[in-house]
C-alpha cells in the first residue's frame, strides 16, 4: 500500500492511497483539474476512484467532493452527519452514508476503520487504513488526543499526523483572539508540541514513516514542525524513522506504508 498527501492545510486537503488493485481518496478539498495535476506530479493517472472518503464537512476537505465524484464516477463515503452538510453533493452524486463512527468497512483489499476525533464539526473522524498487514493512521483536524485514541492507534506502520501550529507563533501572530482561542482549544488543532507528545506514544520499531500534516502557513514553519518531530523520535531512540512534511501547494511523493 502506498500513499501521497496531495494537499494539506487550510486551503485544501486530499490524500491519495493505492494498492495494486484499489485507489481511494481521503477528503477532496481540490478541484478536479488541480487533483488531476497533482496526481500527475507523482506519476499517477486516474480514470476512477474506488472510494472518496470524507472525514468532516469543512470546505477545505469537501469543496471538490461532488465534482470529483461525478467526473471520476466514484462513490463518496462518510457518516450521515457529515455528508448531509456537504452542500456540493448534488442529487446525481453517488453517496454512501452507512458508515458509522467507530465502525469498519472494506473497499476491495483495503480496510478502513473510523474513529471519533475532537474538532468543531458535526461528527468528525480519523481513519486507520489497512491492507496486507500494513496500517496507515490519518489524523488531522483534532484539538486533543486521549488515552483511548492512543491505544487505538498503537501499531500503525505509517502515521499522517497533524502538526498545525507553533504556540509562540500563534500567540504573537495576526489572528484575532477568538480564532487563536479556537485553534488552541480542545476542538481546534494540535500544536507541534502536542503532536510531538502523541508521536512519542505511537512510536515503535515497525513504524516506517511519519508525515507531518495540516501545517499552518501563518502560525508554523516546516522547519519548526520537523524539528519537534525529530526531537520526539530521538527521545524514543527512533530517530532513524523517515519524517516527511506535507505542503499546501504540492504533493508528497508516493510513500510505502
Amino acid at each position: 500500500m502506498r500513499f501521497s498527501v496531495l494537499a494539506s492545510g487550510s486551503k485544501g486537503n486530499a490524500c491519495y492511497i493505492e494498492t495494486d488493485n484499489t485507489k481511494i481518496l481521503i477528503d477532496a478539498g481540490l478541484s478536479c483539474r488541480e487533483l488531476t495535476r497533482r496526481l500527475g506530479l507523482i506519476g499517477v493517472v486516474i480514470t476512477s476512484f474506488d472510494a472518496i472518503i470524507i472525514t468532516h464537512e469543512h470546505s477545505d476537505h469537501t469543496k471538490g467532493a461532488g465534482p470529483v465524484s461525478r467526473k471520476f464516477d466514484s462513490t463518496v463515503y462518510g457518516n450521515i452527519s457529515t455528508l448531509s452538510r456537504c452542500h456540493n453533493l448534488k442529487k446525481n452524486t453517488k453517496i454512501d452514508t452507512s458508515i458509522n463512527t467507530g465502525g469498519t468497512f472494506k473497499i476491495n483489499d483495503i480496510t478502513i476503520k473510523t474513529f471519533a476525533k475532537s474538532h468543531d464539526a458535526a461528527d468528525p473522524v480519523g481513519l486507520i487504513v489497512s491492507s496486507n498487514g500494513f496500517r496507515l493512521e490519518v489524523l488531522t483536524d483534532t484539538g486533543e488526543s486521549s488515552p483511548v485514541l492512543e491505544k487505538m492507534l498503537q501499531g500503525c506502520t505509517s502515521l499522517m499526523l497533524e502538526f498545525n501550529h507553533d504556540v509562540e507563533m500563534l500567540e504573537n501572530g495576526p489572528y484575532p483572539y477568538h480564532l487563536k482561542k479556537r485553534i488552541r482549544g480542545a476542538y481546534g488543532h494540535l500544536s507541534n508540541e502536542q503532536a510531538g507528545d502523541l508521536l512519542k506514544k505511537l512510536s515503535h520499531n515497525r513504524l516506517n514513516n511519519v508525515v507531518l500534516a495540516h501545517l499552518s502557513e501563518i502560525n508554523n514553519t516546516p522547519e519548526k514542525a520537523l524539528s519537534q518531530a525529530k526531537a520526539s523520535l530521538l527521545e524514543c531512540s527512533m530517530d532513524d524513522i523517515p519524517v516527511h512534511v506535507s505542503y499546501q501547494d504540492y504533493p508528497c511523493p508516493l510513500i510505502e506504508v
